[in-house]
C-alpha cells in the first residue's frame, strides 16, 4: 500500500512538474515569436514595430487628439444595461483605434453611423457592393485602402459600403442589414467565418434585442434616426472597455501578477482551449436559425433588387491542423437549397495556393495582412463581374 503511495505521489508531481515546464516553454516561444516580429517589421519596412498595448496607444493619442476612441466590437453588448438600445456600429466621426497584428495599430476614421467608411459612400446615387460581416469585412489590423470594401472601392472604380464589425455572427449582421442597408444597392457581399460564426450565433440568439429581428421582419431599433443616443451608448461602453484594457495592462506589467499567472499556468491553458474542437456542440438548431437568416436576408436583397452573394471564408486553422468538413458542407448546401451564389475562398484561394499563410501576418493565426485582404477582394471581385 505504501508502494502504491509512492507511485502515486511520483505521478502527480511528474505531471505538476511537466506542466510548468510547457508553461515555460510557452513563456520562451512567446517572447522569441514576439522578438522575430519585431526584427522581421524592422527589416521589412525599416520601421519600429509598435509594442504598446491598447491602453497604451489609447491614452497617448487621447492626450494629443479628443477625437480618439476604441473601435468597438460585437462584444461590446455585455456592457450594456437593460434599458440601452443595441449599437450596430461604432462612435460615427471618430478616429477608431482597432488593432495591432502587422506591426501597427490599425486606424480609421469612422464614417457618420460609426463604420469603416469615408463619409461621402453614403451620398451616392447607387451603391456597387455592400459587405457585412466580422472583423474580417471591419478591415482588422490594416489601413485604408488595404480593407476589402476598400480594395473592392478601387478595383470597380465605384461606391462601396462597408457594415462589418468585429465579433458580429449572422444575426448581428442581419440585424445590421435591416437597420443601415441603402435600397439602392447592386450587389450584398455577405462574408462568413467559419471559426466562430455558428457559435456566435449561439450566443446571438440569447439577447432578446437581436432575437426580434429574427421572430419580427417590421421590428427596428431606427437606429439611424437615433444615432445620437447610439453614439452616447457606445462611448459609455467604451469607456469600460478602456477601464478593463488599462486593469489589464496594469496586472501584465506587474510582477506579482505575472508570477500569478505562471502559477494559474494560464498559457497552458489557453493552448489546451484553443484546440479543442467546437463543432459537436453546433447542433441542428443552429443550422436552422442559419438557414431562416439566410432566407430572411435573401428575401430583403431580392425586394431591393439586390444581388446577394455568400462568401465562404476559412479558418486559419485549416492550414495547421486537420479540420473536420462537417459544418462547410452544411453551410454550402444550405446556401445552394436556397440558390444563393456562393463564392468559395476555401476552394479560390486556399485550396489553389502553395503556401497559403503568406496570407496572414508573419504566417500565425490572425486576421488577414495586406496580401491576403488583397486576393480574397479579387477572387470576390472577379466572381460578381463574371
Amino acid at each position: 500500500m505504501r508502494l502504491v503511495k509512492t507511485y502515486f505521489l511520483i505521478a502527480i508531481v511528474s505531471v505538476i512538474f511537466t506542466l510548468y515546464l510547457f508553461e515555460a516553454f510557452l513563456l520562451i516561444k512567446e517572447k522569441k515569436v514576439i522578438s522575430k516580429k519585431i526584427d522581421s517589421f524592422k527589416k521589412n519596412t525599416k520601421k519600429n514595430y509598435d509594442t504598446r498595448s491598447k491602453a497604451e496607444i489609447y491614452r497617448d493619442l487621447k492626450s494629443k487628439d479628443n477625437n480618439i476612441t476604441l473601435a468597438i466590437t460585437s462584444w461590446s453588448k455585455k456592457f450594456l444595461d437593460k434599458n440601452d438600445i443595441l449599437p450596430l456600429s461604432g462612435l460615427s466621426n471618430s478616429k477608431s483605434i482597432h488593432c495591432n497584428e502587422n506591426g501597427y495599430y490599425s486606424i480609421y476614421h469612422s464614417d457618420r453611423y460609426g463604420f469603416n467608411n469615408p463619409n461621402k459612400e453614403w451620398n451616392e446615387t447607387e451603391i456597387e457592393y455592400l459587405t457585412v460581416g466580422d472583423s474580417f469585412v471591419h478591415g482588422a489590423c490594416v489601413n485604408r485602402p488595404n480593407d476589402i470594401s476598400s480594395v473592392l472601392r478601387s478595383l470597380s472604380g465605384k461606391s462601396v459600403i462597408n457594415l462589418g464589425i468585429s465579433g458580429n455572427g449572422p444575426l448581428t449582421e442581419y440585424a445590421t442589414l435591416r437597420e443601415y442597408a441603402p435600397k439602392n444597392v447592386k450587389n450584398i457581399i455577405w462574408i462568413y467565418f467559419e471559426g466562430y460564426d455558428l457559435t456566435d450565433l449561439i450566443l446571438e440568439k440569447k439577447n432578446d434585442i437581436l432575437k426580434k429581428y429574427l421572430n419580427d421582419e417590421s421590428f427596428s431599433q431606427e437606429l439611424i434616426i437615433r444615432n445620437q443616443l447610439k453614439d452616447q451608448t457606445v462611448e459609455k461602453i467604451t469607456e469600460i472597455e478602456f477601464n478593463r484594457i488599462n486593469e489589464k495592462y496594469v496586472d501584465d506589467t506587474n510582477l506579482k501578477y505575472k508570477i500569478l499567472k505562471f502559477i494559474r499556468l494560464d498559457k497552458t491553458k489557453k493552448n489546451i482551449f484553443t484546440h479543442l474542437d467546437i463543432s459537436e456542440k453546433i447542433n441542428y438548431t443552429v443550422f436552422n436559425d442559419f438557414e431562416n437568416i439566410m432566407k430572411l436576408t435573401k428575401k430583403m436583397a431580392d425586394e431591393n433588387n439586390s444581388k446577394f452573394y455568400f462568401v465562404y471564408l476559412p479558418d486559419y486553422l485549416r492550414l495547421t491542423e486537420k479540420y473536420n468538413d462537417e459544418n462547410y458542407n452544411r453551410i454550402i448546401s444550405i446556401t445552394q437549397k436556397l440558390d444563393i451564389p456562393v463564392i468559395d475562398l476555401k476552394k479560390e484561394m486556399y485550396d489553389l495556393e502553395t503556401n497559403p499563410l503568406k496570407f496572414y501576418p508573419f504566417g500565425e493565426n490572425a486576421h488577414f495582412n495586406i496580401m491576403g485582404y488583397k486576393k480574397a477582394s479579387e477572387i470576390i471581385f472577379k466572381a460578381t463581374n463574371n
